[in-house]
């Protein structure tokens, strides 16, 4: 029995697909007249041959001339047509799944161990649309021309009729060993070149310290072995498949020339005319093309299956969000009960057992040691994690309630790797939207006490940070990071090591900008290791192994030295000095 969601995978790829079908019915009436008119060359052989030379008629041969020239010149159009057509489903299909595939692929991106493969839907979204853009598709169209041909050639004679059915059984054994012989080779491939390109690029994200550890040579070395053994299934690949297409196209030419011979022999015998005799050569290499350029392309062709299983597949693990009735706008108030958090496509909880409030104006500092489960709360507190049990709730509705765009917007998180994008400073306070008020930019900079510095810069706002941000320091992407949280004045704010990469200065911001957000009553949480982060806080809640070991004020968690919380002292104690 087939998975559910795997069917509905298999349904949205087909619904896509088929929203092109117009597109298709209009390739396939070009693709009739195509072939329809492919039949003018070995019919005009025929009157040349039996009519023209019979006669000497010169007026004969002209009109004839003339009518065969204005044919082909419609069928050159036909078929450019065709192709204009077929480019045009292609790209319908691809711009109808870019959208779908980009959410899904942020959506695995956020599985643990995901988010550094390559993007492979997209990759066999692209393999699908150059398929069907490409020269591949004709053989389908013209493939049902085949039989008609070999009608017709039946019709000229019997025997020259059984011999193009003879070479076309033959060609299609070739095309049947082509499929058997290269499947295998093809999938061994794909696999180890998407290997070496993952190898590749974890070793490009990690430059710096490949470079300062002198391990440029090992990693060099290492991915000379799986880059090799990557050409090596690639040429054996290559090999099978040009081995077929080569046989395939010597044969169809010898064909037509035994075909050829084979009338000769007819018209010796004084069955057929010359004329027939070529018309049939012509004929069979007609019928036969389709198979030949399905051998060709065949590689193609199993791309885009390949692909889209793949998609389907794809699509079955990633649902489309279902649309949400829209809510006002929410209080800063909010409240976890009994929550377990899971990594994406896990059902093994990492935190568990949470309870806790926070109220409108009020700031909770999240405490504890490494590996206690601070930033997979932070990640369930956005929404951006699963809750396995317990509620969510921010003024009463659970996060799931909200659509991911609305939700968003209430929501400013700064986490501990700060990605930035390529573009100005404004956009990425902004969170790239293009239509953002520029004075609730240059507010937002100024909440987080990033304006001074952001003028600093070489042009300001307008300055380029480069791909990831590679143009700033740490501390600076940390603060306009900061900036973006605090852009739009969403009411919950959470923040997860906001002061890794601060200075003293930076850190002063950062309490001066949680201050503020509780004078504006809006909701704050702050993952610490660092005690400055936390001097501005009510309340503390002190985690560990992923429980809750503490939740209460601040001052009267710091003043716990009770010998069962030995690791929570060291923090409090450390905490208590800072605010001190």
């Amino acid at each position: 029995m087939i998975n559910p969601a795997l069917q509905r995978g298999r349904e949205e790829f087909r619904s896509a697909f088929f929203s092109a079908k117009g597109l298709f019915i209009i390739a396939a009436v070009f693709s009739f007249f195509v072939n329809l008119l492919m039949l003018t060359g070995p019919l005009f052989m025929l009157q040349v041959y039996d009519r023209v030379l019979a006669s000497g008629s010169v007026p004969t041969l002209q009109a004839l001339f003339l009518l065969v020239a204005g044919l082909f010149l419609m069928m050159g159009l036909l078929d450019f047509l065709r192709g204009r057509v077929l480019a045009n489903a292609g790209a319908r299909f691809q711009a109808i799944l870019d959208g779908r595939v980009f959410e899904g692929t942020m959506r695995t991106a956020l599985i643990p161990g995901e988010r550094a493969k390559p993007a492979g839907a997209m990759r066999d979204l692209e393999s699908i649309q150059q398929f069907l853009s490409g020269p591949a598709p004709y053989a389908f169209f013209d493939a049902p021309w085949t039989p008609i041909y070999i009608a017709v050639i039946f019709v000229l004679h019997p025997y020259l009729g059984w011999f193009a059915v003879g070479s076309a059984i033959l060609l299609l054994i070739i095309a049947l060993f082509n499929q058997i012989m290269t499947v295998k080779p093809e999938m061994e491939s794909r696999k180890a070149t998407a290997l070496a390109e993952k190898y590749s690029e974890s070793v490009r994200r990690e430059a710096e310290a490949v470079r300062a550890l002198g391990m440029i040579e090992t990693t060099k070395q290492q991915w000379g072995k799986q880059r090799g053994e990557a050409l090596q299934a690639q040429m054996l690949h290559s090999g099978r498949a040009g081995l077929f297409q080569a046989m395939s196209k010597s044969l169809r030419l010898f064909l037509q020339s035994a075909i050829l011979a084979v009338g000769a022999w007819l018209a010796v015998q004084n069955l057929i005319s010359p004329g027939v005799m070529i018309a049939g050569s012509i004929l069979m290499g007609r019928a036969l093309a389709p198979i030949d350029q399905a051998i060709a392309q065949w590689r193609m062709f199993t791309r885009a299956r390949q692909g889209s299983r793949s998609l389907a597949q794809f699509f079955a693990t990633t649902p489309v969000s279902e649309p949400k009735t829209a809510l006002p706008d929410p209080a800063a108030r909010l409240t976890v009960q009994d929550v377990a958090v899971a990594a994406p496509g896990s059902r093994t909880p990492i935190v568990r057992g949470i309870k806790m409030d926070v109220q409108p104006g009020e700031a909770i500092g999240v405490i504890g040691p490494s590996a206690s489960g601070k930033s997979t709360l932070a990640r369930a507190l956005v929404g951006i994690w699963p809750v396995l049990a317990g509620e969510i709730r921010l003024d009463g509705a659970t996060l799931d309630q909200w659509s991911e765009a609305d939700l968003g917007k209430l929501i400013g998180y700064l986490p501990q790797d700060v990605g930035l994008f390529n573009g100005t400073v404004a956009r990425n306070i902004a969170r790239l939207l293009e239509d953002a008020d520029e004075r609730d930019i240059v507010q937002a900079a100024e909440r987080a006490g990033a304006h001074d510095m952001i003028l600093k810069l070489p042009n300001g706002y307008d300055t380029e940070i480069g791909e990831g941000g590679t143009s700033l320091s740490g501390g600076q992407r940390q603060r306009i990071g900061l900036a973006r949280a605090l852009f739009g004045d969403p009411p919950l704010l959470v923040f997860d090591e906001p002061n890794a990469n601060l200075d003293a200065e930076g850190e002063q911001s950062l309490i001066h900008a949680i201050r503020q957000a509780k004078e504006r009553h809006r909701a704050v949480i702050v993952m610490a290791h660092r005690p400055s982060a936390i001097a501005v806080c009510d309340r503390l809640l002190v985690m560990r192994d992923g429980t809750p070991v503490a939740f209460g004020p601040r001052d009267e968690i710091l003043k716990q030295t009770t010998s069962n919380h030995g690791q929570v002292t060291q923090i409090n104690r450390s905490v208590a000095g800072s605010v001190t």
